[in-house]
């Protein structure tokens, strides 16, 4: 069975609340209608005993004169009787003819218990509302010390309530009917832009596009901001796919290098056999392909790591350790009074700090000093490396952490990835890399509960044979 469609749940929904709130309001109005016209009723009623009960007193004689005990509720007669101590009719009004009213216990209780008291009865086939109260014991009146009925018939106060009550049901009916038209009408205009948001991405998911768009609603409302943040990614995407394909078209040049020159001196060994130069070639054309696929490798993890959840991780600690590792010479390593700490996955920050010691020993004077500076400033921790060479400026530096890109003055076979690992390292430990000249920094949030400490430098010497 095909679920109901939003459209139609408003429509319901509008419609059920419109019925409710209305049902709810009629309950109310009849509620105060018939205690209104109750009410009157009661007070008429009440009022006109009391005249007979006065005119009883006063001039007993009086009761029995024609007319005497008439008296009428908007468009009735009221029905009046007189009854003795023993309930025995003594007097009543011309409106009841032959008829008597009848004996309820409010009568017993105007009788007996000389309280007044309201009842509801019914006089043949007429619904009527009935009030007895007693009448004074004094005087020689037959009716001395009994009582005074009176009654109205209620059919008139029945029938407004019946049909105020098919007037609040058929405006229930009526306002759903039309609650439910509105609501589907508001429903269908307030959800075109969505259809239009709907059409518009199974076309781009047909043809693969991203580099359409989706419409975007006149308003700014809430379709708007879902319009603006659809197009936001998409513009994501598309970007992310042009970065793949000059990836993948980049990887594929630089891996065709070392390829091809590995296939040629394969064809050579084969034709004229192996010599130590030819062998030395090939072991560095593996090397360097092992070394592209290794930073492929490492760049396409960190493309698609997660956030970082490491742990706290001393830039002091990484510093020596790369400095330790430079295979020019051994690290001198000056005394440090305090820690750096950031939290990291520490082989990524390892990672990220060694490339850019190799960098500075690749694009450094040969016979130049590196050096490794840690420190804190305020809430962020650095860590620079720095070589003795010229440095990059101007587009070089805005280039320096694209992919397979090397400056004009590179030696060695590089693959051109370290820089971009780098970047990429630091940007998802939440930092960024800057690079003035010939130094480089990682720039990270610091662990917030650390006192700030002092720079500590850390340097890796000259090659074997040349002076510091």
């Amino acid at each position: 069975m095909r679920p109901i469609g939003l459209r139609a749940r408003v429509a319901i929904a509008a419609a059920a609340a419109i019925v409710v709130a209305v049902v709810l309001l009629g309950i109310a109005v009849l509620a105060r209608l018939d205690d209104q016209l109750n009410g009157a009723t009661d007070r008429t009623l009440r009022a006109r005993a009391v005249d007979v009960a006065q005119l009883a007193a006063s001039a007993p004689g009086v009761l029995d004169d024609p007319g005497a005990l008439d008296g009428r509720l908007g468009g009735s007669s009221l029905l009046v009787q007189v009854v003795d101590r023993r309930g025995r009719l003594y007097v009543r009004s011309g409106s009841l003819g032959a008829r008597v009213l009848p004996e309820v216990p409010a009568v017993r209780t105007a009788l007996h218990g000389r309280r007044p008291a309201y009842a509801d009865a019914m006089l043949g086939t007429d619904p009527i509302r009935l009030y007895a109260a007693p009448l004074g014991e004094l005087g020689s009146s037959q009716a001395a010390g009994g009582a005074v009925i009176v009654a109205a018939t209620t059919a008139d106060t029945r029938a407004t309530l019946e049909a105020t009550r098919r007037f609040v049901l058929l405006g229930a009916l009526a306002a759903a009917a039309l609650a439910a038209v509105l609501a589907t009408l508001l429903a269908r205009r307030a959800l075109r832009p969505l259809s239009r948001l709907s059409s518009g991405a199974r076309a781009i998911a047909r043809t693969g596009d991203a580099s359409q768009r989706l419409p975007s609603p006149a308003a700014r409302d809430e379709v708007g901001d879902l319009a603006e943040t659809l197009n936001a990614m998409l513009v994501s995407l598309e970007r992310a796919r042009e970065s793949e394909q000059r990836f993948v078209a980049d990887a594929s040049h630089e891996l065709r290098t070392p390829l091809t020159a590995l296939r040629g001196n394969v064809a050579y060994v084969a034709r004229h056999g192996a010599d130590p130069a030819v062998l030395a070639d090939l072991e560095a054309d593996a090397a360097r392909l092992g070394g592209v696929l290794d930073d492929l490798l490492a760049l396409a993890r960190e493309d698609a790591a997660a956030p970082v959840r490491g742990e706290p991780v001393d830039l002091v600690e990484v510093a020596r350790e790369a400095a330790g590792a430079d295979p020019a010479a051994d690290a001198l390593v000056e005394p440090a009074d305090g820690a750096v700490l950031v939290l990291a996955e520490r082989p990524a920050l390892e990672r990220a700090v060694g490339n850019l010691v190799r960098n500075a020993r690749r694009h450094g004077p040969p016979d130049g000093r590196i050096t490794i500076a840690v420190g804190r400033d305020g809430a962020r921790a650095r860590i620079s490396v720095a070589d003795e060479g010229p440095g990059l400026g101007g587009e070089d530096a805005s280039r320096a952490f694209e992919r397979f890109w090397r400056g004009p003055e590179a030696r060695g076979e590089g693959s051109g990835l370290g820089l971009a690992i780098v970047r990429a390292v630091a940007e998802r430990h939440g930092g960024r890399v800057e690079v003035d000249g010939a130094r480089f920094t990682i720039d990270l949030p610091a662990l917030s509960e650390l006192s700030p400490t002092r720079g500590v430098e850390l340097q890796a010497p000259p090659s074997e044979g040349t002076s510091p």
